[in-house]
């Protein structure tokens, strides 16, 4: 993701929860535990570990380690238009939340 536009980002993020949904639901930890490379962005290193601990969170499990200090200074909203703010502050799952992103939940769904 380093090298990657934010374009591509999103779609690698979006081909990752699809691939995570179809995994067993007893396997899927596996996917969590390994820290990927950092982006070089702090915005969408948190956004990584956020998403990490929401599916963990959806599975019954914890945040891999790896995710539990990543934190941002300042509040990130991906999508920033004056609607797409509104919904990410009522909507945010928590776990994007307490980390300082503000992402509406339904742009964690994939077909």
């Amino acid at each position: 993701m380093a090298s990657a536009d934010e374009s591509t980002r999103w779609r690698l993020v979006a081909e990752f929860l699809k691939e995570y949904r179809w995994e067993p639901q007893a396997s899927r930890h596996q996917l969590l535990t390994e820290e990927p490379s950092g982006t070089g962005d702090d915005r969408w290193d948190v956004l990584l570990a956020a998403l990490a601990e929401h599916l963990a969170a959806r599975d019954g499990r914890r945040a891999p380690t790896w995710a539990d200090s990543r934190r941002l200074r300042r509040f990130w909203f991906p999508y920033n238009t004056p609607a797409a703010r509104v919904d990410a502050f009522v909507h945010a799952p928590a776990a994007f939340r307490s980390r300082g992103v503000f992402l509406a939940d339904h742009e964690l769904e994939v077909a």
